[in-house]
């Protein structure tokens, strides 16, 4: 027997003789609370019906992120669709006097691309690059339509650029103008024009444009107005889907999925294009253009409703003496 226990035991067999022996059961419970075991050792029960043990009346604590929570950050609000605009966004359409006159390179690296005035209309004449058939790892060059200037047909401005054909002779071209360049694409399925007597096979599609030392020093230029033409893509997809007809939403959508790889597909070529960006730049401007014309827009006759012009920047603030001695101008701590 524990020492403890006989020290408290003693008294109590004393007693005996003078107090009358209580019930063994109270005796037990006595013994029980007295050592804390039994019903002792077990935690309180909570009451029946109230989860968790909490008492009817008690406050609730709100759960975490609730609004006016002390601490706690606001819950996360749902997040809401973009808002369709009710008018397509029109960028400033080029004319194509813009080009009149210029030599152009194909990808801003080799070619020359020449449009010129003719009375009411245009002529082009280009020497196109390429490589050689029987040595496809030698270079060549060889002039369109023998090197004399070819008549343009005008087109009007069907996907909203200023459009040119010359569908007669050996390689059938499309011209559309864009601002400081020219897009050419062939009015055959072949992207190749291949002249056999001057043992050349010309590729005349892509973007000509000038060559990258004259765009680099523009490239902030350039990168503004991107934000601006991908922002008018964006809402002019966005209302085009919204006026179109269930059935006509998927060809829609599968048009807009393949337009950044088809820039890439076409840029990715031009001379230190990563350098200032101006052929993304002008095949984007041109796809604005394009869904703005489908939406019923005039793109020669309208106002344009999106600038690139930059913003005006900021005055720097004043700064205050002792808390930016790096700064120039800028007073430091004394010694």
């Amino acid at each position: 027997m524990p020492p403890l226990l006989r020290v408290l035991l003693v008294p109590l067999a004393f007693a005996v003789p003078t107090v009358a022996m209580p019930h063994p059961a109270r005796a037990q419970n006595f013994f029980e609370e007295l050592f804390g075991i039994g019903r002792a050792a077990k935690p309180p029960v909570p009451p029946r019906g109230v989860p968790g043990g909490v008492q009817p009346g008690t406050p609730v604590a709100p759960p975490p992120g609730a609004p006016g929570v002390p601490g706690e950050a606001p819950a996360a609000e749902v997040p809401r669709a973009p808002a369709v605009p009710k008018q397509p966004v029109v960028l400033k359409a080029p004319a194509e006097d813009n080009v009149i006159g210029q030599e152009l390179m194909h990808n801003g690296l080799n070619g020359s691309l020449k449009l010129e005035k003719a009375g009411a209309g245009l002529t082009a004449r280009v020497i196109l690059p390429g490589t050689k058939v029987s040595q496809p790892s030698e270079s060549c060059t060889v002039p369109w339509n023998g090197g004399t200037p070819v008549a343009l047909a005008a087109e009007g401005r069907p996907e909203g650029l200023p459009r040119f054909e010359a569908a007669g002779g050996e390689c059938p071209l499309r011209f559309e103008v864009v601002e400081g360049g020219v897009l050419v694409t062939s009015l055959t399925s072949s992207r190749v024009c291949t002249v056999a007597t001057a043992d050349c096979a010309a590729s005349p599609v892509g973007l000509w444009g000038p060559a990258a030392a004259a765009l680099i020093p523009r490239s902030a230029e350039f990168d503004t107005a991107r934000g601006t033409a991908d922002r008018a893509v964006r809402e002019n997809y966005k209302l085009m889907t919204q006026r179109a007809r269930s059935q006509d939403v998927r060809p829609i959508v599968t048009e807009q999925a393949a337009f950044s790889s088809d820039r890439e597909q076409l840029c990715r070529t031009y001379a230190r294009e990563g350098a200032h960006g101006f052929c993304n730049l002008r095949f984007t401007e041109g796809r604005a253009l394009a869904l703005a014309t489908r939406l019923g827009v005039n793109t020669a006759a309208v106002t344009p409703t999106a600038s690139a012009t930059p913003r005006p920047r900021r005055k720097p603030q004043p700064s205050v003496d002792g808390m930016n001695p790096d700064a120039g101008g800028a007073t430091g701590f004394p010694d």
